[in-house]
């Protein structure tokens, strides 16, 4: 969810909106700094992305790409666990946030892997950890995929792009041509965000009208982003092609992307493991980011164990 709030479809923004939407975008800004993490601007050709990061400079990367229409803030506090021990680096992707959108730019999967490799690149990482959530995480098995030599593990959370064993409530929405994420009224928005999150973190009532009013804002916007990465460069059939350490992350009740859907990674990443959430939905790493970084840092743990007996192998 972006924090800026633009000129609604159906009514002007009120100037209570308008303020609570720059004192969310204040407050989120600030909570960032508390926690270590810096912002800043890196060129990778075709665009400029918005950038937090943070952490031990000389500690392995970790890369957290957020969701379709999301933004860097869902990974933030979940990002605090790792500052510790790693290098943390948090890209708003082109289209979101910050980082601004541009038509006709390229929103697909394999476009914005391309982006995330410039990224890295410039920030003269060799290869991170990389993380992603729903559209994230196509954006990170992509990135594995055509270029395997930036990935040294892949975390796949709620992640689209492959197909879905069963549909969720949002896929037979959109089969019926009804896209949730594609608001035309302040007033959709309710039903919307329930769909996001199961235990979503305290948001005041005047903020939530803010970010329903960015959504109606971005309508259109947020309609070619879609259009671009969903169904596209899908990769079912380049699953075996993944082969860094990866850990699947799913909420059970996640309405977006069907849960039955982190079998098909597993079952198509040779040696993947899996971990499910009860009772948490779409965005685990912000509903439950204490937990959620607790097993990441198990997992990468046992990555940096396996790279350490490679590495003594004579």
């Amino acid at each position: 969810m972006a924090p800026v709030v633009g000129r609604t479809r159906d009514a002007e923004p009120s100037r209570r909106t308008t303020l609570a939407a720059r004192a969310y975008a204040a407050a989120t800004a600030a909570e960032a700094r508390a926690y270590g993490l810096r912002e800043r601007r890196v060129d990778v050709g075709d665009c400029s992305l918005a950038v937090l990061e943070g952490g031990r400079a000389d500690g392995p990367a970790v890369v957290l790409l957020h969701g379709y229409s999301a933004d860097r803030v869902v990974w933030v506090r979940f990002a605090r666990h790792l500052l510790r021990d790693h290098r943390v680096i948090v890209p708003e992707l082109a289209g979101h946030g910050a980082t601004g959108f541009t038509s006709g730019a390229g929103h697909s999967a394999p476009a914005q892997a391309a982006r995330v490799a410039t990224l890295l690149e410039r920030l003269d990482v060799d290869a991170a950890h990389v993380a992603g959530n729903s559209m994230g995480g196509f954006v990170a098995a992509t990135l594995a995929v055509e270029h395997p030599e930036r990935v040294r593990s892949l975390l796949l959370s709620d992640a689209v792009g492959v197909a879905s064993p069963e549909p969720s409530e949002a896929e037979v929405l959109i089969s019926e041509g009804r896209n949730p994420f594609l608001l035309d009224s302040v007033d959709d928005f309710p039903a919307f965000y329930a769909m996001t999150m199961a235990r979503p973190p305290f948001l005041p009532a005047v903020l939530r009208a803010a970010v329903a009013a960015d959504y109606v804002a971005r309508r259109e916007q947020l309609a070619e982003i879609f259009a671009d990465f969903h169904g596209v460069a899908t990769l079912d059939d380049r699953l075996d092609e993944i082969t860094v350490p990866t850990l699947v992350m799913w909420g059970e009740e996640d309405r977006l992307v069907h849960p039955s859907t982190a079998r098909t990674w597993a079952d198509g990443i040779e040696g993947a493991r899996t971990v499910l959430y009860p009772g948490i939905g779409h965005m685990p790493m912000l509903e439950v980011p204490g937990r959620t970084a607790a097993d990441y840092r198990a997992f990468l743990a046992r990555v940096g164990v396996g790279e350490r007996a490679r590495d003594e192998v004579p």
